[in-house]
């Protein structure tokens, strides 16, 4: 939790809950769970997927193949294996110029606190959902993400601390602007 501390960017108080923004490498985070990005086979695949395996363990994909397919907008939950977090989450959101990206990824961010919810985390960490490979604007991304976790903590529940992990430098303006501004 220190080193969450030490890179934090912006905070936003929901009542006694918060919302931050921290900068770093989200499988190295040291949270009760991160959410992961997936496509509907629910494999890990190369890449990001390829690094969680890799750090994590092939338990992992083991337990994801267990889940089957995983439709766009829902989420599944698995142990973390070797990494720092207990859990991840999977969630299969918007990819490149589908339609109604932002419908699918409001309802990516609410199935992966849903499940959250359900597992009993306190601590959850999301990465910009949808902004790398699959090219969802980082501008819509910034303001579904935000509104919906903020909407989300205001209206209860066990979840007391939400981070939104940036790595890349394009993150870190929107979400900047959504947390300070709010609109």
């Amino acid at each position: 939790m220190i080193g969450i501390r030490r890179n934090v960017m912006v905070e936003r108080a929901i009542g006694s809950k918060r919302l931050r923004m921290v900068r770093g490498d989200i499988t190295d985070l040291e949270v009760e769970a991160f959410v992961f990005d997936i496509t509907e086979d629910a494999k890990l695949g190369s890449g990001f997927g390829g690094a969680i395996q890799q750090r994590g363990g092939i338990v992992i994909q083991k337990e994801l193949d267990t889940h089957g397919s995983v439709p766009t907008g829902e989420a599944v939950v698995t142990q973390a294996g070797a990494l720092k977090a207990e859990h991840i989450i999977h969630v299969n959101g918007p990819k490149f110029r589908e339609e109604d990206e932002a419908g699918k990824l409001e309802r990516a961010v609410s199935s992966a606190l849903k499940v959250a919810e359900e597992k009993g985390i306190k601590q959850l960490a999301f990465p910009p959902i949808g902004t790398g490979m699959y090219q969802v604007p980082m501008d819509l991304c910034a303001k579904v993400m935000v509104d919906v976790i903020s909407r989300h903590l205001a209206n209860g529940g066990g979840l007391e601390d939400v981070l939104i992990v940036v790595q890349d430098p394009r993150e870190i303006g929107p979400f900047t602007a959504k947390l300070e501004g709010g609109a």
